[in-house]
């Protein structure tokens, strides 16, 4: 049975700066580094990442307002 190290491990890219990462023994997985990490966290707190939404559909901050 082969032993998972480092070098036996498949490499994929991280998902902030492309750099191989692998996931066995990274804390930081999916991420190469805590750095990567953090700024992909501080994306997340600025809002940077959004869903698009369908054209056509207007979408307000009120409330709907219905009606019993």
């Amino acid at each position: 049975m082969a032993e998972n190290t480092p070098a036996s491990t498949p490499a994929f890219p991280c998902p902030r700066c492309g750099k191989p990462s692998r996931w066995s023994g990274n804390p930081s997985r999916p991420f190469c580094s805590e750095r990567c990490k953090l700024i992909d966290l501080g994306a997340w707190a600025a809002e940077e990442y959004r869903v698009p939404l369908k054209q056509g559909r207007d979408f307000t901050d009120e409330a709907p307002d219905y009606e019993d």
